[in-house]
């Protein structure tokens, strides 16, 4: 069997270009050459695993990556591995694990996906950033100096960013009407959303590293190529439905209401969603942060219009 790049969450928002842009680079890349790709899905059924499967040296495999043990990692001959892990109260718990068992079994380069850099520290008001906080503390300790890991830490998914307004342009388009346009952005501060496709081109392009080591330890922020602010994106949605929008309701986190009503997690948990955005909203999360190494990598280049004709097409 061949030395094996596991991608954990490969039909998932990052995952899917990680394989992609991999397989492509199988071909031309040193470090690369002789190894295979583990694709992980929940479901070998999906059209995006089958597409991910008709790729050159791509292995789809469904497997709930929560379950992976040390044993399974040294029978697929894993030695690089890239996570996407989910967000729930209990990410903590299952990602180590999945860390402690590739230490275990010798993975030599993890590359993860962390959360917006500015929450990233132990007194985020919100949950999840503290899971990423202490995700990579643990990975900073010296019990894991065997092995080399590079945690992403992207700003807010312009997908995700921009889904309540493709939604407003569709639903005019078919109605002639408008309801109060929902964005989770401020009015006026500008924030570097980015498109989780460039954020797996660049995890693809950090495992394809010959030597990795100079990313070892590495927490890149990870922003789109410009800023955009609540305000530019009212003015976008209203150049695609040629009128002017009525009603804008800014830094609008209904949503995270709507999750707490139906969840069986701690609400209170939950609810602590809603001050993820605020350091947005404070500024601190434009393009001017973004970590300078990741340039010549593979900078980002989906800009928030792309992305938002992209949606306006699904």
């Amino acid at each position: 069997m061949a030395p094996t790049i596991l991608i954990v969450g490969a039909t998932g928002n990052t995952g899917r270009s990680v394989v992609e842009t991999l397989s492509k680079l199988l071909n031309t890349s040193k470090a690369l050459s002789g190894h295979r790709l583990l694709a992980l899905t929940r479901s070998l059924n999906s059209p995006a695993a089958q597409q991910l499967a008709t790729l050159p040296g791509v292995l789809v495999l469904e497997q709930n990556w929560v379950e992976i043990t040390t044993n399974w990692l040294r029978e697929h001959q894993v030695v690089r591995a890239f996570i996407a892990s989910h967000n729930l109260p209990n990410q903590f718990a299952e990602e180590s694990t999945f860390h402690v068992a590739a230490l275990k079994a010798g993975v030599k380069y993890v590359v993860r996906i962390s959360t917006t850099a500015a929450n990233v520290r132990p007194d985020c008001d919100a949950y999840y950033p503290r899971t990423h906080w202490a995700i990579e503390a643990m990975l900073s300790s010296p019990e894991f100096r065997n092995m080399q890991w590079t945690s992403l830490q992207p700003n807010v998914f312009s997908t995700l960013y921009l889904s309540t307004a493709a939604e407003f342009v569709k639903q005019y388009r078919k109605t002639g009407k408008q309801d109060t346009l929902r964005l989770m952005g401020s009015a006026d501060a500008p924030i570097g959303i980015i498109d989780p496709y460039d954020v797996g081109v660049l995890g693809a392009r950090l495992l394809s590293q010959e030597d990795p080591s100079m990313h070892n330890h590495a927490k890149y922020v990870l922003n789109g190529p410009e800023d955009i602010t609540g305000a530019q994106v009212v003015k976008m949605v209203e150049q695609h439905i040629g009128a002017q929008v009525e009603s804008v309701s800014y830094k609008d986190l209904s949503f995270v209401d709507d999750r707490a009503a139906a969840t069986q997690e701690s609400k209170n948990v939950i609810l602590s969603i809603k001050h993820a955005l605020e350091t947005a909203w404070d500024g601190k999360c434009s393009t001017s942060t973004t970590s300078k190494e990741i340039l010549g990598l593979a900078a980002p280049t989906r800009t928030p219009a792309d992305v938002l004709k992209t949606l306006l097409k699904v």
